[in-house]
This record gives structure tokens, C-alpha cells and sequence, in this order.
């Protein structure tokens, strides 16, 4: 299966997602390349700190060379953080792939980016349109502000995009694995970033479970 994972905006946490679901499947012993379309190269640069660091499993990550039709079905999973930076490579992924997986964050501006992208998507010709799915992420962990329920209940109103329950915090601990070329799960794996990787990564990929 090829899946994007994309945004219109910069910050929403893709390349984090793609990074965590890329270790999570190889330790599932899925066979699976990541793909880095993104100028920025974040992903390469978080595989590259951890290929430096020696922890296993080793993840493979190429660059946008490898936006073909032949070279993402290679693999029986592909996973491709792409962005706006790139409309090209944007494009040619949303044309190839099979699903697009776009992770929210809880604000309006992202409610309303969320529904530009959606039209975007939509607007790559093909035969048949791709999935896209829609999560929370990065909400606010105190449950005295709203405002991340209110974002989860406006994306349940989209239409042509289906939302899913779990949703990722905004917790230090992401942020700090991902710096060290480490899962959130690795560097913790019994902490609350964790139990919420996991939820999501059964909601994306129930038939590994079965």
C-alpha cells in the first residue's frame, strides 16, 4: 500500500508520523521504505541520526527519485512525506498513491487548510480517487481546553474525508525521541505518547493485527 502523509501546512508533524509508522511496521517485519519528498529532508535527516546511532531495525528512506510507479510498489508498504514545498512531487504522489493520511492540528486555520487539501487532492487526475483520512494531531493535553475537540468535531463534519478517533498530544516526548532517531515508543515505551502511537497505528493498519 502506498500512503501519503500530507499537509498544506509546515509544523503539523508529518515527517514525525511518517518516521514512527515507518519503525512500528519494520519491527511488524512489514517490508517498508519511507520516502522523502519534502526539500527540507527531515525524514533523511531523522534515519540518518539513527542509522548513526546502530538502532534497529534499520529504516530505508529514499528521496523524491523515487516517486515512480515501479520504485513505490517494490516494497509491500511505502510511505511518503511530502508537502506543499514541492508542488511537483506533491502531485505525482497524490496521483500514485493508494491513501492520503492527514494529520490535523487542533485550530481552525488547520480546519480550514485541511479542507483546502482536500480539494487539492482531489483535483490530481486519476482514475480513482484515493482515501483520505483525517486525525487530531498534536492536541493540547489538558482536558479543560476545548479547543481540540472542538477542531476533532469540525473534522468529523468534512466531508470527503473520514476521521478517525485516536489522536497524538503534544507531549515533549516526540519530539525528543525524534531527535534521537528514535519511535516514541523506543525511548518510551510504556509512557502516554506511546499508547496513542499505538491506537493510531491499529486505526491505519487494522490488518496487521488481525
Amino acid at each position: 500500500m502506498i500512503t501519503v502523509i500530507g499537509t498544506l501546512k509546515g509544523g503539523s508533524g508529518k515527517s514525525t508520523l511518517t518516521f514512527n509508522l515507518g519503525v512500528w511496521l519494520a519491527l511488524a517485519d512489514v517490508d517498508v521504505q519511507l520516502l522523502d519528498a519534502d526539500p527540507q529532508a527531515t525524514l533523511s535527516d531523522v534515519v540518518e541520526v539513527r542509522s548513526e546511532e546502530g538502532f534497529e531495525p534499520p529504516i530505508l528512506v529514499r528521496d523524491r527519485s523515487a516517486l515512480t510507479a515501479e520504485a513505490m510498489r517494490e516494497h509491500e508498504e511505502t510511505l511518503i512525506d511530502v508537502g506543499t514545498a514541492d508542488m511537483d512531487a506533491l502531485r505525482t504522489a497524490l496521483a500514485l498513491c493508494d491513501r492520503v493520511v492527514v494529520p490535523v492540528p487542533p485550530s481552525q486555520a488547520d480546519i480550514w487548510s485541511t479542507q483546502r487539501f482536500v480539494r487539492l487532492v482531489q483535483s490530481v487526475e486519476r482514475k480513482t480517487p484515493p482515501e483520505i483520512i483525517g486525525f487530531i494531531n498534536r492536541g493540547d493535553t489538558h482536558h479543560a481546553v476545548r479547543e481540540t475537540n472542538e477542531a476533532a468535531a469540525a473534522l468529523v463534519s468534512l466531508p470527503d474525508i473520514r476521521y478517525i478517533k485516536p489522536r497524538l498530544s503534544q507531549r515533549t516526548v516526540f519530539r525528543r525521541s525524534f531527535s534521537e532517531g528514535l519511535a516514541v515508543f523506543e525511548l518510551d515505551a510504556r509512557g502516554k505518547g506511546a499508547k496513542e502511537f499505538y491506537s493510531l497505528a491499529a486505526a491505519l493498519f487494522p490488518h496487521l493485527l488481525s
